[in-house]
């Protein structure tokens, strides 16, 4: 949707510490900067952000990338989200042509004025709360108090049809109904959407209101009334509290999903903050994974009836594809009485954070339930069973966590892993796991990184080696990576200067291994190489090598075969000469 080079062109502008410092504070190590990774809990920094590359890479738990990447993993921004905020930072204008809205709606409100649409309704809730003794009184009955509702901005939608209205001069605009803040029926006339109701503000990660839940006063229908879908809000994408909550969830290191806002809200105020809330909706994979960029554990809590036990279920399920080696998801059901707000009034902050503390693993929950819909005594039993398992671990990417699961189910089921099912394939454009443990590498791997981390390397590159290469085809030298070096070689060439190198390969076959470079590039600054000029050009040296290797068994097959021409003979014997490379050669 956005060209290419303006994004290239926005990430040499942007300096991506001031972009991650604003989000985390970032400490000066040497000629790069450092904090504890806000993708996993660790107590000692291993996020690197290097300003010469403007890139950052974790060596704890690998996710690496640019400025745009940052905001879209940290903040859970969508591409166009975070490449408009970013050119708002430096100055740019994103080309509208590329970006504009299908030609079907050319009426569209722009996002800004529906943003301050809902920050000011937000502030007429506000203080219509305080006017309503009603709504006081409902709340100070739930044992709200002052300050809580003051730091969640609760407020409240008067009984009147048309009570926003008195906010909005222009109640017919069009950016209201956008919104979702009124509704306009079949006969044209319009009302507020929220009436009689406690509101909750729902915000996105950037702090901004992006919707509404509303909770009736009385005993109406429906108890709880969220804002629809519209170009600012989407149920499945968001958590309410989760902006609030993302301090506590770092000291905590643990998220607890719960059902209500004011389950939220009461955990809040017993000094339990890290609780999020699901929005009326299944919780989605999309949730699941902006909270596994906050935390290494959720932990689910559920009423402990049928229906509690249920909404477990389909969180389990949505939680299977999302799952992470090192990440820890459980679940938590509360006595058939309580919910979350009703269990820490009555048992207070500590009790409910040792039920956290004591909430089951999702493997025992999801071994439990598949066992108690087969009868594992018969035949059929066992067969139901590996097919409902089977279903569901295919789901499951994290490679150890995934063979582990598999394992236990074949146990269960009396069969070999083998025979329960092979282990899923990764997913394409996966991001690939950060390099753990020292492993040989292709030369042709090592001198990409290389090149990566100083493009200034390139005039020593050998391009015509390159295609030698190519043609040859060694069985150790995967095609996609000889080919990213050639292209690197040639993009630093043009310009040594040149940045947003995955964004220049994002969408071609090209992009994993563009990804999985740069995030192995910044090790080549930690090594604390002397001349890493020379090392790159050894690595050139190793190359030549294997090619006139390669070369002369290629012509002992044609001896034994065919025989050699003249041709063949003098190339051999030429290849018998090798002539000194210059450098160090790169450890085997």
């Amino acid at each position: 949707m956005i060209p290419k080079p303006f994004v290239q062109d926005l990430l040499a502008r942007v300096d991506i510490v001031s972009v991650i410092d604003a989000c985390i504070p970032l400490k000066h190590s040497g000629a790069n900067w450092v904090a504890c990774c806000p993708f996993h809990n660790e107590r000692h920094p291993s996020f690197t952000v290097s300003p010469s590359k403007q890139f950052y890479h974790c060596f704890g738990c690998g996710v690496h990338g640019d400025a745009i990447r940052f905001l879209m993993e940290h903040l859970g921004l969508n591409f166009v989200e975070a490449v408009r905020d970013l050119s708002q930072r430096v100055g740019l204008r994103v080309p509208e042509p590329e970006i504009a809205v299908p030609v079907a709606d050319p009426g569209a409100v722009p996002v800004d004025d529906l943003l301050q649409a809902m920050e000011r309704a937000a502030q007429f809730y506000k203080a219509q709360l305080r006017g309503s003794d009603t709504a006081v009184q409902y709340l100070k009955s739930r044992g709200v108090s002052g300050e809580i509702a003051g730091r969640f901005q609760l407020g409240y939608a008067p009984a009147d049809w048309q009570a926003l209205a008195g906010t909005f001069p222009h109640y017919e605009a069009k950016a209201l109904s956008a919104a979702g803040l009124v509704i306009q029926n079949d006969q044209g006339r319009r009302y507020d959407r929220f009436r009689d109701r406690i509101i909750f503000p729902i915000h996105d990660m950037r702090g901004r209101i992006v919707g509404f839940g509303g909770r009736v006063l009385g005993d109406g229908e429906p108890k709880y009334l969220n804002s629809p879908e519209t170009p600012l809000f989407e149920k499945g994408r968001e958590l309410y509290g989760l902006f609030l909550a993302r301090p506590a969830i770092r000291e905590a290191a643990r998220v607890v999903v719960v059902e209500g806002y004011m389950d939220v809200v009461a955990l809040a105020q017993f000094g339990v903050g890290f609780a999020v809330a699901t929005l009326g909706t299944s919780t989605t994979p999309m949730q699941v994974q902006k909270l596994l960029q906050q935390t290494d554990e959720i932990v689910f809590c559920f009423d402990g009836d049928a229906a509690g036990r249920k909404a477990a279920w389909r969180a389990l399920e949505n939680t299977l594809g999302t799952l992470r080696d090192g990440k820890q998801v459980k679940f938590l059901f509360l006595p058939a009485e309580h919910d979350p707000d009703s269990f820490v009034r009555a048992n207070g902050a500590e009790a409910f954070v040792r039920q956290l503390k004591a909430a089951e693993p999702l493997s025992e929950v999801l071994m439990r339930e598949l066992t108690s819909r087969s009868e594992l005594g018969t035949l059929e039993g066992r067969a139901r069973f590996v097919r409902d398992a089977r279903e569901l671990l295919v789901k499951v990417e994290a490679p150890v966590f995934g063979t582990m699961l598999r394992r236990r189910a074949a146990e269960l089921a009396g069969v070999s892993p083998r025979e329960l099912g092979a282990a899923p394939a990764p997913r394409a454009g996966a991001r690939a796991p950060r390099r753990s443990e020292p492993q040989r590498l292709s030369i042709v791997r090592q001198l990409t990184e290389m090149l990566v981390f100083e493009p200034s390397l390139a005039p020593l590159a050998d391009q015509e080696l390159l295609g030698e290469l190519s043609r040859i085809g060694l069985a150790d030298i995967l095609p996609a990576e000889l080919e990213l070096l050639r292209a690197l070689v040639v993009l630093y060439h043009r310009d040594p200067s040149h940045r947003a190198m995955v964004e220049h390969f994002r969408g071609t076959p090209l992009e994993q291994a563009a990804e999985r470079a740069e995030a192995q590039a910044i090790e080549w600054g930690n090594r604390g190489l002397a001349d890493l000029g020379s090392e790159f050009e050894g690595g050139w040296n190793k190359l030549r090598e294997r090619v006139r290797l390669a070369r002369i068994e290629q012509l002992g097959a044609k001896l034994r075969g065919v025989g050699w021409s003249a041709e063949d003979r003098e190339l051999y014997l030429r290849l018998q000469r090798p002539s000194p490379g210059k450098g160090h050669e790169l450890p085997e």
